[in-house]
């Protein structure tokens, strides 16, 4: 998508340094319908919840270039206002950014979602106010289709148990050359269910390929190419046929609890269930229930409906549930990419051809 009105052209400025440390100064112009504003000086660029994305294994070199750069770890939303009030650029991973903090930072031209997913901005707001919204697509898409196979192999193989049972001295004490306390379930031949078939579906989909399964898939609109080797089914199908069924569609007012006591229902007593998608697609009571009762055989869940879960959350305790903390996403290489795509959506609005625009609709 590229839009020029309204845009902010940038021109740097040759830069100082001091200690090594990049200062951008720039002059810069705000069009709105032909009318030019001009300004000189430093534009403000805030990071709210810098730490997810980058811990510190990576740099923000590539917005220190661009200009004066304020990073949080984090902001508790009664900060929001003050720590971004005079910057132009803002940037959230899942720090909300309401219309109340809209409508108040009256310096802001610009935000940018550092995820994929951007419920956590008022779109309606920002583009009352003219201001664009920008994500960050694809960025995660190999390390999302790994995760989801990391707990396959979790689920039929039982690495960790087994590794641990080891640890506990139960081969050493074993008659046997070798012994196992879980089935094996060998993937060559069952059927991979997708739900969900944009770029991580389809990756994960040619994973599942490469181990011989055969795949099934819903979409909620027809593919315009279809994968080879892809049967397109009905949605309670997929349900029905897939011995392991991946969630990997976007959350919609639709699709929320997609998974529920009637769907668990049809699935088989021997499948599994893998969702790296949104955790709100799933109904956690239904899940909890579905496997303290046997209507599946397991779960790998690496989103949940309210993250961090409190203590004590239903699926602590439910049998064959394996739950990892929101990593899919997060592989140095994925971060990597992530940062690079922020940086150039900044780049590209600053030079007045916005990218990556998810509120072009509500813009004003």
């Amino acid at each position: 998508m590229n839009r020029r009105e309204p845009a902010l052209l940038f021109a740097p400025m040759p830069q100082a340094s001091t200690h090594n440390t990049p200062v951008a100064t720039a002059f810069f112009r705000i069009a709105v319908r032909d009318q030019f504003q001009f300004y000189s000086g430093r534009v403000k660029i805030v990071i709210l919840d810098a730490y997810t994305a980058n811990p510190g294994d990576l740099d923000w070199g590539g917005f220190e270039s661009l200009g004066q750069l304020q990073t949080h770890d984090r902001t508790p939303p009664r900060l929001v206002i003050e720590r971004a009030s005079d910057a132009e650029i803002v940037l959230t991973n899942k720090t909300v950014i309401d219309a109340e903090a809209i409508n108040c930072l009256a310096k802001l031209r610009y935000i940018g979602v550092l995820a994929t997913g951007y419920n956590v901005v008022n779109l309606v707001a920002a583009g009352a106010r003219g201001v664009p919204v920008t994500n960050i697509p694809a960025y995660s898409t190999p390390a999302v289709a790994q995760m989801v196979f990391a707990h396959v192999l979790n689920l039929t193989q039982h690495v960790s148990a087994h590794a641990g049972s080891v640890r506990r001295g139960d081969w050493a004490k074993c008659p046997d050359f070798c012994f196992w306390n879980e089935p094996l379930t060998e993937l060559k031949g069952q059927t991979f269910g997708v739900i969900g078939l944009g770029q991580i579906g389809r990756e994960t989909a040619c994973l599942a390929k490469a181990f011989g399964m055969q795949v099934i898939a819903y979409n909620h609109r027809p593919p315009k190419e279809l994968p080879d080797s892809i049967e397109m089914v009905e949605l309670d199908e997929v349900f029905c046929q897939s011995d392991i069924l991946s969630l990997h569609c976007p959350l919609t007012e639709k699709n929320h609890h997609l998974v529920n006591v009637d769907r668990l229902k049809k699935m088989k007593t021997n499948a599994l269930l893998i969702n790296t998608a949104r955790g709100p697609l799933v109904n956690t009571e239904a899940l909890a229930w579905a496997l303290h009762n046997g209507e599946i055989a397991g779960a790998g869940l690496d989103v949940m409906e309210t993250e961090p879960p409190p203590a004590g959350h239903p699926l602590y305790s439910a049998p064959n549930c394996h739950i990892t903390p929101h990593i899919g996403w997060a592989t140095q290489a994925a971060r990597k990419r992530l940062i690079k795509i922020a940086v150039d959506n900044v780049k590209a609005f600053l030079n007045g051809n916005s990218v990556n625009v998810v509120n072009e609709d509500q813009l004003v």
